[in-house]
């Protein structure tokens, strides 16, 4: 059976004056793997420098999924073998893709029509245009599997100008310590995504960015979205609970929000959070406030994930949540309260 020849995880070619990449793994939501990884840097590095390449465009072959996440079920298994080395340079090999994604010198437009999480933002969001449609739903989940937000979106979220007109990092710790789910208009307002395509016409704009230009495609398909952002409507109460270096000072301010309705959503949205997570990643995103590059950025998700996917709360926190699905993982200790952030703070120092 294994003789059998399948497609590439990811597709990789040019037409006209645009280099595409087509995610390719639609059984799996294009979850990213070693494969898809190596044959993304590899063309990138190709048309980085080809007079011939005028832009990149990123598409989904699946009408699913974006692209779902990176695939960490396989890093849980080769973990539960003993073997953390494969799992460090998968990340390693993924989190240079990113970097080169951040660094390339030509438009790089992500044309994002479904459900993209984790890895599938590393791949979108550090590109030049991130174009969006109402089927988006995008999150950092990963404090649910016993990670950390990685792939370079903890540095770049805190970083990105939002509608208001200057980076928001209280929101951004806010997404990645709750995983919170972003809508369509959450992904505009904080500057995740630059424009919003309806679906009806992703296909139409697509082709016409590939063979023609990405702004007489926006001019002609790019649309204001009507509908208004709820991390919009919570930011005072984000910055004021959020605005802090350490989870305890969190927890203290929620305890002391009067609005309910946003302290049962935060509530709501960490039910199931490993709570040496949620203590790591509000150390990631404090250190990452520092951070003078995405690449120091990087550096600090990967010694900070280092640590957690060596603990079993990683093990226990991805059987839950992708292997048996019964959503009820068993974390220890129990309460973020708990948690000694030393650890931590060490491997980011």
């Amino acid at each position: 059976m294994d003789n059998i020849e399948r497609a590439p995880h990811a597709l990789t070619y040019t037409r006209a004056s645009t280099g595409v990449i087509e995610l390719n793994r639609p059984k799996a939501l294009n979850a990213i793997d070693f494969e898809m990884v190596e044959i993304i840097s590899a063309a990138l590095e190709e048309w980085r420098e080809d007079p011939e390449v005028h832009r990149v465009v990123l598409i989904s072959g699946s009408e699913r999924a974006f692209c779902a996440g990176g695939d960490i079920k396989l890093v849980r298994d080769k973990a539960v073998a003993g073997d953390h080395d494969w799992g460090d340079r998968f990340l390693q090999l993924e989190y240079t893709m990113n970097a080169q994604i951040a660094n390339f010198p030509k438009p790089y437009v992500s044309v994002i029509n479904g459900v993209v999480m984790g890895g599938g933002l590393g791949l979108s969001v550090h590109g030049s245009h991130r174009v969006i449609s109402e089927k988006v739903v995008a999150a950092m989940p990963e404090v649910a599997i016993g990670f950390v937000p990685d792939v370079g979106v903890s540095y770049m979220s805190l970083n990105v100008e939002s509608h208001e007109g200057r980076p928001l990092p209280a929101v951004a710790k806010f997404i990645g310590v709750t995983g919170y789910r972003l809508s369509p208009a959450d992904l505009l307002f904080t500057g995740l995504a630059t424009h919003f395509v309806p679906s009806g016409n992703i296909t139409d704009f697509s082709a016409m960015v590939i063979a023609e230009s990405i702004d007489e495609a926006l001019e002609k398909y790019a649309e204001p979205f009507e509908e208004a952002s709820q991390l919009k409507r919570f930011l005072p109460e984000i910055e004021d609970c959020f605005g802090h270096d350490t989870w305890e000072e969190i927890e203290a301010a929620l305890e002391a929000c009067e609005n309910a309705e946003f302290v049962d959503l935060v509530r709501e949205n960490m039910s199931n959070a490993n709570p040496a997570s949620v203590v790591a990643t509000t150390e990631l995103y404090t250190a990452n406030e520092q951070a003078v590059s995405l690449e120091k950025g990087l550096h600090n998700e990967y010694a900070i994930g280092s640590v957690l996917r060596r603990q079993p709360n990683f093990v226990e926190g991805v059987r839950a949540v992708l292997v048996d699905k019964d959503r009820n993982p068993q974390f220890t200790p129990e309460r973020a309260s708990h948690v000694d952030p030393t650890q931590y703070r060490e491997v980011l120092s």
